[in-house]
């Protein structure tokens, strides 16, 4: 199985985060339906898991996988831990607000509510939190992991992560 991802990651790497991107993205909105708000398997509400397939494999997958290639080329300096500290610091000012500003409102488009509302109620709660938590795995994601494995290291970590995404998507 880990040799025909590789394989996959190498053919189509856009195609193939996408895709494990939507996978996990929906499987965190289950986590969190499920163990945070204990719903129950029929008041599972798949709509809401489909939204957050549908951002994770046409948003975040496809902008995360450019965004870390971008990141690997353009942000190259002598001194490799300034480098890391450069890169953290481009990921979590530019990428990781611009991603929350986009996940509330796409959300909020897609559930027939206000982006506004939205944003105005989450996004400054949601990039705290984000900020407490994302830029010391990213130090290590930037370190120790190969360019190619990156999103799916921080797909992986992020059940817990979009679990709560999705939590604080449904306040």
């Amino acid at each position: 199985m880990l040799r025909w991802y590789q394989r996959k990651l190498a053919s189509s790497p856009i195609l193939t985060q996408s895709i494990t991107t939507a996978v996990l993205f929906a499987t965190g909105d289950t986590m969190a339906q499920q163990l945070v708000e204990k719903r129950g398997l029929k008041n599972h509400d798949i709509a809401r898991s489909g939204r957050m397939a549908l951002y994770g494999g046409a948003v975040f997958g496809p902008a995360a996988t450019t965004w870390f290639k971008f990141l690997q080329n353009k942000v190259v300096l002598k001194n490799k831990n300034v480098e890391i500290v450069a890169r953290v610091a481009a990921d979590q000012t530019i990428f990781a607000s611009t991603n929350l500003f986009c996940f509330l409102s796409s959300m909020a488009i897609m559930e027939g509510t206000s982006p506004k509302d939205k944003l105005e109620k989450s996004y400054w709660t949601a990039l705290k939190s984000n900020w407490m938590v994302w830029p010391f795995i990213q130090v290590v994601n930037f370190k120790f992991i190969p360019l190619h494995h990156r999103v799916l290291v921080v797909n992986v970590i992020s059940l817990g992560w979009n679990c709560y995404l999705s939590w604080i998507n449904s306040q």
